[in-house]
């Protein structure tokens, strides 16, 4: 399993929440293709995790948040696409506005759906962020 060769990078991802409802999509053409996610990104050189979280959820849904919050983090190896990921969760507060596709090459769609019926074929991160029995709700 050791591959001097890659590298392990950090994604920060959005538990966007409105109403007892947090926002979810669908994934294309990267790794996770055909599976539902959370608004994020790579976090970049020398950004602050909550700057990175707050710059993605605008570049992928237009929307804007507040009170962003560092919660938890994954541990996340992709094997077949031989990516490995540390997946840092925050949270935040949905201000105004419908959330719309801005990256359609990345993603297909945006919905709100409750914690305890989020859609089937979950990103691995959500799929280990559930396994840790989180719930942003509380």
């Amino acid at each position: 399993m050791m591959n001097n060769n890659k590298k392990v990078r950090v994604g920060v991802a959005v538990l966007l929440l409105k109403n007892n409802k947090i926002l979810c999509g669908k994934r294309k053409n990267s790794h996770g293709d055909g599976t539902y996610s959370f608004p994020g990104g790579h976090l970049e050189y020398g950004e602050s995790i909550e700057h990175c979280a707050r710059r993605e959820l605008e570049e992928e849904t237009g929307l804007q948040a507040k009170n962003i919050q560092i919660c938890t983090f994954t541990n996340d190896i992709f094997i077949a696409e031989e990516k490995h990921y540390i997946t840092i969760f925050t949270k935040a507060e949905y201000i105004n506005g419908e959330p719309c596709v801005m990256e359609p090459d990345k993603m297909t769609e945006w919905n709100w759906y409750t914690w305890d019926n989020l859609p089937n074929n979950l990103f691995l991160p959500i799929q280990n962020l559930l396994q840790q029995n989180f719930n942003p709700f509380q």
